[in-house]
Order: C-alpha cells, then sequence, then structure tokens
C-alpha cells in the first residue's frame, strides 16, 4: 500500500463520519479509478430503509451509474471495515480489481476474518485483489466509540 491508498483511505474515514453524523453505523467507501473517484456511499441501511444500503453497495451504485455501466473493471474499493459477505458479492459481481479496507471484521468480515471471499474463493469467476489493514486504527476506534455512544445512551 502506498501514499495514494492513504489518500483514498483518508477519503473513506471522511465517509464513515457522515455515515455516524447521521446515526448510521460508521463505515465509508470510495470507489477510484484512474486516481479519480467514480463513486461514494456511507452506512445507510437505518434512513434507507434498505439493508443493502452499506457504504460498499451505496458506492458501487453511485459509480454504476456515473460511468453507465454495472461492471467496472480497473477500479479499487477504498472501505474502512472489512467487507461482509453480500459486499463481497456485489463487488465481485462489479469486477472491482482491488479492495483495501481498513478494520478487519471479526464477525462477519468475508476477505479472510470469517469468511474467504475475497481475493482467495477460486469457485469465482472474477478474482478481486485484497489489502487490509491500512489505518485499521483509526477506522476501528471510529467503530468502538460509536458503539461505546450508543450503548452509554442506553
Amino acid at each position: 500500500m502506498n501514499a495514494e491508498d492513504e489518500h483514498w483511505m483518508r477519503h473513506a474515514l471522511a465517509l464513515a463520519r457522515r455515515a455516524e453524523a447521521e446515526g448510521e453505523v460508521p463505515v465509508g467507501a470510495v470507489l477510484v479509478r484512474d486516481g479519480e473517484p467514480i463513486g461514494e456511499g456511507w452506512n445507510r441501511p437505518i434512513g434507507e430503509h434498505d439493508p443493502s444500503a452499506h457504504a460498499e453497495i451505496m458506492a458501487l451504485r453511485a459509480a454504476g451509474k456515473a460511468v453507465g455501466n454495472y461492471r467496472l473493471p480497473d477500479s479499487t474499493l477504498y472501505v474502512t471495515l472489512e467487507p461482509c459477505p453480500m459486499c463481497a458479492g456485489a463487488i465481485v459481481h462489479a469486477r472491482v480489481a482491488r479492495v483495501v479496507f481498513g478494520a478487519s471484521d471479526p464477525r462477519t468480515g468475508a476477505a479472510g476474518s470469517v469468511f474467504d471471499m475475497l481475493p482467495s474463493d477460486a469457485r469465482f469467476n472474477h478474482r478481486t485483489a485484497c489489502d487490509g489493514g491500512l489505518l485499521a486504527d483509526e477506522a476501528g476506534e471510529l467503530l468502538r466509540a460509536f458503539f461505546r455512544a450508543r450503548r452509554n445512551r442506553r
């Protein structure tokens, strides 16, 4: 991972803070191709009343509309939390070339923590490269602080 990866992960962290400001679990994602963002998103399942409105899905939807195609080859998705199985499946179907994530998800992570959908499952017709742990401490603390505050309010 390099300085460009860190730049885009910081952008994803800013999007995660936007989710937090809306009362959503603070996860953000940005999809980049040729050094330019083509789609971004943050968690919105509560506000959208949509269980599929994870940050990654929102970024993929925005990118698909922006480029006029549901296939997003040669792109990199930066996301603050390891993708879940639903998101990993969408990433594979969109033909995203690479995923860079921040914090691991020990409950539902699909990039090695719980499931190995990204990148190691050879049964898929597309392989997505995957790098995890970029700014993991910052991403993880954002999530821990959110859930700590939520528990304290109860």
